[in-house]
């Protein structure tokens, strides 16, 4: 369960979602009202998730399907454990470009691994946390796709997968959200940039209340 003097939001969707965009609003509202605010993010939220996003996201040749599941909980179990717990015991709210929710979909879904499998190895990582919230930002393939190449140079390992990859991706995401729908906030991502961070403002708005 999460920690109960902290708030821990996190952010999931398919690449070009505007996960960022969202939890980088988000985060100045927050910050607007006063609160203490931590962003993160999986992979890449410490000096040690640095180095694994370069190797998970940015290495060339082929990566065991296991090993990729492996290699993100690995950067979950010391994220957790040096920013976010810490974060969450001072009262802190925490806001996460992705979390175990990622995993499940991409490398359970995505690379057709046991989605329950995957969960659990991120549970053992980090003893258990879930988000008090999760906002998922829903969209079609075709769409994450047209943004993304309105924004990159290069794509990374997973952005440069086939469609049917991502579409497995969006599939098992929705099931997430349906399976946990006390969790997730659910939006769809083609939705105005102001009516989407006024929605998610709401939803956190009673969290705090």
């Amino acid at each position: 369960m999460p920690d109960a003097r902290g708030l821990f939001l996190t952010f999931e969707g398919g690449d070009g979602s505007g996960k960022s965009t969202q939890s980088a609003l988000l985060t100045e509202w927050l910050a607007s009202l006063g609160r203490q605010v931590v962003h993160s993010r999986e992979p890449g939220g410490t000096e040690l998730g640095l180095e694994l996003r370069e190797i998970i996201l940015h290495r060339r040749g082929y990566m065991a399907p296991r090993a990729e599941a492996l290699l993100y909980a690995a950067d979950r179990a010391h994220n957790i454990a040096t920013v976010v717990r810490p974060a969450l015991a001072r009262g802190d709210i925490v806001i996460q470009d992705r979390y175990l929710d990622s995993s499940v979909a991409y490398q359970g879904a995505g690379r057709v691994l046991d989605p329950a499998e995957v969960r659990d190895v991120s549970l053992w990582a980090t003893e258990g946390l879930l988000p008090d919230l999760t906002i998922l930002l829903d969209l079609d393939v075709a769409t994450g796709r047209d943004r993304l190449d309105d924004s990159r140079t290069r794509y990374d390992r997973l952005e440069a997968e086939a469609a049917e990859f991502h579409h497995r991706v969006r599939d098992a995401y929705l099931a997430l959200a349906a399976a946990e729908p006390q969790r997730f906030l659910v939006l769809d991502a083609t939705l105005p940039i102001d009516e989407l961070s006024t929605r998610i403002r709401e939803r956190v708005s009673d969290l705090l209340a």
